[in-house]
């Protein structure tokens, strides 16, 4: 199984970013999983695309079509998701070949310093994902509060917080077999 990792904060510091890279180590090593670089696309445009797709159009579609299931990380922006997110989302339910989201296991997590750990935008991803028929994890709900104040100064995550992410992470390996077969 491959898993791909999607931080919609394109901060170099991002808080999304750190949380997904301890998601990234608790998964078992008899399943690939890699951070996808989304930073470099261009916003989405119909005529940069069709025949002659631009470069960065086909080298991450290219990288989105080697993975079996997807974790998305977001921040909240204005009670929704990360616009870089939307982007990859667009440009790759577009692809002139296909939808390469179609059928694939997908999972959303958001991480804020605010109180509600980017709960409305955890919610408002998981609208378009349905839309290109990515199919979320529906629990366990990861939306982590306070952020700023689960990690201690040396990049490490609170023990109680990653084990709650070793849970979601549990679930998701769950949830994708289901689905890959």
């Amino acid at each position: 199984m491959k898993i791909g990792l999607l931080v919609g904060s394109l901060r170099k510091e991002s808080w999304n970013k750190k949380v997904a890279q301890v998601v990234q180590k608790l998964f078992s090593e008899d399943i690939e999983v890699n951070m996808i670089d989304i930073s470099y696309l261009p916003f989405y445009n119909e005529d940069l695309d069709g025949e002659n797709p631009i470069d960065e159009y086909k080298k991450i579609r290219e990288e989105i079509g080697k993975y079996d299931g997807y974790m998305f990380f977001t921040p909240e922006y204005n009670r929704s998701y990360a616009p870089a997110i939307k982007n990859v989302i667009d440009i790759i339910s577009k692809n002139p070949t296909g939808n390469l989201w179609n059928g694939k296991p997908a999972a959303v997590f958001s991480a804020s310093i605010g109180q509600y750990g980017g709960m409305g935008a955890n919610f408002a991803l998981r609208q378009p994902l349905v839309c290109v028929n990515l199919i979320p994890m529906q629990r366990p709900e990861v939306y982590l509060a306070t952020i700023d104040k689960l990690f201690d100064g040396n990049g490490n995550i609170d023990k109680n917080t990653e084990a709650y992410l070793q849970t979601a992470v549990n679930e998701f390996i769950e949830h994708a077999k289901k689905i890959i077969g």
